[in-house]
């Protein structure tokens, strides 16, 4: 593991520790919306202060979990899958196995762990889901999905990163006979199984909410988007997606009583009103047709990269209530993807070139204010999620962890 420390370190340190954490995949809320502020409107010529920068974590495609001042994060080594984890300083902590490395294209662990208390869980690439003490990385459980209820592994390898509710694990094996099963987040029993939609796995993560009273888990399979009734299992309702190679990567999500799904290769964006009978289309377009780079729903507008039907890659901002197209932006369109998160005001870019940027959050335009490329880029596209928390830019690329002081 090689730390590269920073001068400012210390003050870096105090600031987080009373920062909110990040403890699953897109934060707290599983929005992608971090709720710093104070953050830098814009950044020095060649990008924020890099604090410290970690290797040795393995190839992946995983984001990080950040909870009570430790730092999570998947990768593959060899041919196993490792989870590990850091502190504050990029320290190494202890570095654990999850099962193989994947045997698909793109190889790379892609699930982001999940903290709940002092438990860490993920699922790699091939159904191997690990309950492990957050602490000390000790193993508390393990299962493998697929082979527990009859599941199916996708092309490029299954991505889920595993949702904790109560005392349920929730994960989406998309076998012949289940859907979507709920494990006892304690011990691995299974506690529901949802049947079968005759669909796989998608390659996204599912979110809970509640509406008119129902807890609902909604998430993207290989042809569709699903409700399922949190606490029995129970499938509510079932959205036909048309999807490309079984290809559905972008989350979900909800607001106000709707569920807006996204599809890649020109299928666009969809809004779906919840009803006490199952859903209703509001509006589509092909806009947006958003791959796996996230969407950000931001004043009642969404913002994210468009794939443009594999033709023409862009990024876009669309009205929530009308879908109507607000603007399109040619710029830093990457050749294939890219990320976008929220914090403070303003956008966060990353195209697939390992270029980073920072926008006003606006329907009107996009204006990039600044903009910086990591320290080394390599071949492969920088497709992990960007992650704002405790003052700091978190930037996985392969096997390094880049963090960054973007606090004023």
């Amino acid at each position: 593991m090689k730390v590269v420390p920073s001068l400012f370190l210390l003050i870096i340190l105090a600031a987080s520790s009373v920062a909110s954490d990040w403890p699953q995949f897109h934060g707290p809320r599983r929005d992608n919306i971090s709720t710093e502020t104070g953050l830098l409107k814009r950044w020095p010529e060649g990008g924020p202060k890099l604090l410290w920068q970690a290797e040795g974590i393995g190839e992946g495609w995983a984001s990080v979990a950040i909870k009570d001042k430790r730092i999570y994060t998947a990768g593959e080594i060899g041919s196993n899958t490792v989870i590990t984890a850091l502190d504050l300083t990029g320290k190494r902590l202890w570095q654990i196995t999850n099962g193989p490395a994947s045997h698909c294209p793109y190889p790379g662990a892609r699930a982001t762990p999940t903290i709940d208390g002092n438990n860490l869980y993920h699922l790699n690439s091939n159904g191997d889901i690990l309950c492990a003490d957050a602490l000390t990385g000790k193993t508390v459980w393990t299962l493998n999905m697929l082979e527990r209820f009859e599941g199916r592994n996708i092309r490029w390898g299954l991505a889920e990163s595993l949702l904790v509710d109560g005392n349920n694990l929730i994960c989406t094996p998309g076998g012949t006979n289940v859907m979507m099963a709920a494990l006892d987040k304690r011990t691995g029993k299974t506690v529901w199984t949802t049947p079968a939609t005759g669909d796989k796995p998608g390659y996204t993560a599912p979110i809970l909410f509640e509406h008119a009273g129902q807890r609902q888990i909604v998430t993207m399979t290989s042809g569709s988007a699903i409700g399922v009734a949190a606490d029995t299992g129970k499938l509510l309702w079932r959205h036909d997606q048309p999807s490309r190679y079984e290809v559905i990567a972008s989350r979900p999500i909800y607001h106000d009583g709707h569920v807006v799904v996204f599809g890649t290769w020109g299928v666009g964006a969809t809004l779906l009103k919840l009803t006490a009978t199952g859903i209703e289309k509001v509006w589509h377009t092909i806009e947006l047709d958003n791959e796996h780079g996230s969407v950000v729903l931001v004043n009642g507008y969404l913002y994210g990269h468009a794939d443009g039907n594999h033709k023409h890659r862009h990024w876009a901002c669309l009205d929530w209530q009308t879908g109507a197209t607000m603007w399109t932006s040619n710029e830093m369109p990457g050749p294939r993807s890219g990320t976008t998160s929220y914090a403070d005001g303003m956008l966060y870019l990353m195209d697939e070139k390992c270029t980073v940027a920072l926008a006003p959050a606006s329907p009107q335009k996009l204006e990039i204010v600044s903009r910086f490329t990591l320290p080394n880029p390599g071949k492969s596209p920088s497709w992990a999620h960007l992650v704002i928390c405790g003052g700091r830019l978190y930037v996985r690329y392969g096997q390094f962890l880049y963090v960054y002081n973007i606090r004023n």
